[in-house]
């Protein structure tokens, strides 16, 4: 670390914007604490960013009709779910509202597919997707923030800007993730107000985790839906638990508040955001993941549904990976969207007793990581220490895991300054991941992009596995673009 590469004054300017505009995590005392963030963007071929861009709409169509092949999900999944207690507890959620005839709950929610799918540009097999994210998928507002936060670095210090840019004819590539994600949850929000023939405001409703530290990232996007007309609450399921009913036509309505348009999950992807000690219950968070099944029975535009949840399992994306490219017509893709897709999925292996023989004798095991189905960081297994883990795993949990192939992404060509608690530090191994936001309602595009909405770069350096900005050694970034 150098103190003196940039004047700290330079540092202390850049850290109060990102105060000011909400770039920010929430500390136990109700302080702030600036997001960590790059001084300079990080820079991608045009053609490889038209390429995401074409593709990744393509993926969200995918997932958005596997989502609502209820009988497939059954099927594909059901190894998984038993072998992972958490999508068990989901999979009896979506057998309840989609299972048997006699058990059907009829679900009238209407999918509302908002979707991060994450790319790293790998140095040898270009763009490829590393994970589909259909739940909680974040991080728009701050993904816009960084491009805005960017430009004023350009406009307020460009000799600092431009020295650590890596080449000085790159243009920023627009990201308009926080308008767009708001503009197709406003426009979802008023199609369900349509349908019930309501001329009040519509309402948006963010289930959120009890003391969440993310909380700005989340409010930008409610302040955003409420210049778009939009009245925003936030609950948690604990609260909902005890607050929701239902209308006439199967309307949603929020104790105090009325009817609700939009629901959309901030939580729900890990046992904790079910659990209620205080209700002692003889099986783990059955009221409360009850409570998200209760919403599904009603008309309300929804992300993410229980089925989108599975649908953007790890066990899916390696499903899909591994079937040709003509089965994804029985989604509605032609052959040559197909390929499109197929274009941008990293190789993926289920674990077999096969499959762990031939990665202890024949594999190159840097070539791979060892994930399970978990979201956020901390689910990854790397290098040599995936041999010890599969070691450990029992026959029953195989089906719970996967092998997939590891992205090595290309490094910065010039070293970068990362600021974290208004410190500076020189990094000059910075790689990035790119995440491509989509909107799609009832199976359609749902933003003025054509289902594009924008997106996030996160980065960090190379010696590093966890790159999330909130949970690893992440900083924010955005992206410039060179022909």
């Amino acid at each position: 670390m150098s103190a003196s590469l940039i004047p700290q004054q330079i540092i202390e300017d850049a850290c109060e914007w990102a105060i000011m505009h909400g770039v920010a995590f929430r500390q136990a005392d109700n302080t702030a604490r600036h997001c960590p963030f790059s001084l300079a963007p990080m820079t991608m071929e045009r053609e490889v960013y038209e390429h995401l861009r074409r593709v990744t709409p393509l993926i969200t169509k995918l997932i958005s009709n596997v989502s609502e092949d209820h009988d497939f999900l059954q099927y594909s999944l059901s190894d998984m779910a038993q072998a992972d207690p958490f999508f068990g507890r989901l999979m009896a959620l979506h057998q309840q509202a989609h299972g048997s005839a006699d058990e059907r709950l009829s679900p009238a929610r209407q999918p509302l597919l908002l979707m991060r799918t994450d790319f790293m540009d790998d140095r040898q097999h270009g763009a490829k997707v590393i994970e589909f994210n259909g739940i909680a998928a974040g991080m728009a507002p701050f993904g816009q923030r960084a491009t805005e936060f960017h430009a004023f670095m350009n406009n307020q210090w460009p000799d600092t800007y431009k020295n650590w840019l890596e080449d000085s004819s790159a243009i920023p590539a627009e990201n308009r993730g926080l308008e767009q994600l708001a503009f197709g949850i406003a426009t979802s929000a008023r199609k369900v107000r349509e349908h019930f023939d309501d001329s009040a405001k519509p309402t948006f409703l963010m289930v959120v985790q009890k003391n969440e530290d993310n909380v700005y990232d989340q409010h930008l996007l409610e302040i955003e839906l409420q210049k778009q007309g939009v009245r925003t609450v936030r609950r948690t399921f604990e609260q909902l638990s005890c607050q929701l009913s239902t209308g006439d036509n199967q309307r949603l309505l929020l104790q105090d508040v009325g009817a609700v348009d939009v629901v959309y999950l901030r939580a729900g992807y890990q046992y904790s955001d079910y659990w209620a000690p205080e209700l002692n219950e003889p099986v783990c968070c059955h009221t409360l993941s009850q409570t998200r099944l209760f919403i599904e029975q009603h008309y309300v535009a929804m992300n993410a549904t229980i089925s989108q949840q599975l649908a953007t399992s790890k066990t899916m994306q390696m499903l899909l990976t591994m079937m040709p490219a003509s089965e994804y017509a029985r989604w509605g893709l032609t052959f040559e969207e197909a390929q499109l897709v197929k274009s941008v999925l990293a190789d993926m292996k289920p674990i077999t007793s096969e499959s762990i023989e031939w990665f202890n004798t024949q594999a190159n095991k840097k070539e791979w990581v060892l994930k399970n189905q978990g979201e956020g960081g901390g689910h990854c297994v790397f290098g040599n220490d995936i041999s010890q883990k599969l070691s450990r795993l029992k026959p029953e949990e195989y089906d719970a895991w996967a092998l997939m192939q590891r992205l090595y992404p290309h490094e910065r060509d010039v070293p970068t300054i990362a600021v974290r608690d208004t410190q500076q530090t020189l990094v000059d191994d910075l790689v990035s991941e790119v995440g491509l936001f989509t909107a799609y309602y009832q199976g359609k595009p749902v933003t003025q992009l054509d289902g594009y909405a924008g997106y996030l770069i996160r980065s960090k350096p190379a010696s590093e596995n966890e790159g999330g900005i909130h949970s690893g050694k992440g900083i924010l970034d955005s992206l410039v673009l060179i022909d």
